[in-house]
């Protein structure tokens, strides 16, 4: 019976799991981004995240600990000196959370649901806007977020969880588009488009690309017309975009639908 355990078995022994575990873990840390199934991706997260928390700390003894969890063969002698030399400065002032699981299709023949797993730092669509002299703000997990000076001023969200990606401009409210919700429009600022002006340069594909590669169900909504309504707004003409949005059938379905 698996009363009391906090992991998954998926079917295989303890050393097949484990060797499992050692093998995707080596091709994670070796390539960035993997495709493997979802309940694999979950119990691969819980087993790559701690080596990489220890790949911070540049020991003997942590070396050693990352060696063993890459099953201790030639390969991953690379492997960690990879970890320990290109992937802990850029996870240093990440406080966990080092991967990002999207899901994918069901596999065809057997329909097993299917994911991405990889590195967040090496999303280049999520880390487009980030500027090398400006490191993210840490916010606790356990306590109410607590202001610091370059984020004195009031902003969404949204803004706070990425870097601007134009100059000192300050961040709009995308939610005033017709079809963005919350989750796209956070989805839309970490992928470098922070005002209506950056949305109304960018092309209805540059964003279905970005929501396509968010998390959650963004891949349903239509970004056709979100880039004139954008420079309607950024032209200040509310009215204008007020009464289009009226006449628009059917209002925010695949939004409503985004937040359940």
């Amino acid at each position: 019976m698996k009363h009391g355990k906090k992991f998954k078995s998926l079917s295989r022994t303890k050393s097949h799991r484990k060797a499992l575990m050692g093998n995707l873990a080596s091709e994670l840390i070796k390539h960035k981004r993997i495709s493997t199934t979802l309940t694999k991706g979950k119990e691969l997260r819980k087993y790559v995240e701690p080596i990489l928390t220890k790949c911070k700390t540049d020991t003997t003894h942590n070396r050693r600990l990352a060696f063993k969890a890459l099953l201790s063969n030639e390969q991953a002698k690379g492997l960690v000196a990879e970890m320990f030399r290109d992937i802990a400065p850029k996870i240093a002032d990440r406080p966990g959370g080092y991967t990002r699981i999207i899901k994918l299709a069901p596999r065809q023949g057997d329909n097993a649901p299917m994911c991405f797993i990889e590195l967040v730092d090496y999303n280049e669509v999520y880390t487009a806007g980030v500027t090398a002299d400006k490191k993210p703000v840490r916010r606790s997990r356990r306590g109410s977020a607590k202001k610091t000076t370059d984020t004195a001023d009031t902003e969404t969200v949204a803004a706070k969880a990425a870097p601007k990606a134009k100059g000192d401009s300050k961040a709009d409210d995308l939610k005033k588009i017709e079809g963005v919700g919350p989750k796209a429009a956070e989805a839309m600022v970490a992928g470098g488009l922070v005002t209506f002006t950056d949305v109304a340069a960018s092309t209805p594909e540059a964003i279905k690309a970005i929501l396509d590669a968010a998390e959650g169900r963004l891949g349903s909504l239509d970004p056709t017309t979100w880039v004139d309504q954008a420079q309607m707004a950024a032209d200040g003409k509310w009215d204008e975009l007020k009464k289009w949005q009226d006449e628009m059938d059917g209002g925010r379905p695949a939004d409503s639908e985004e937040e359940k």
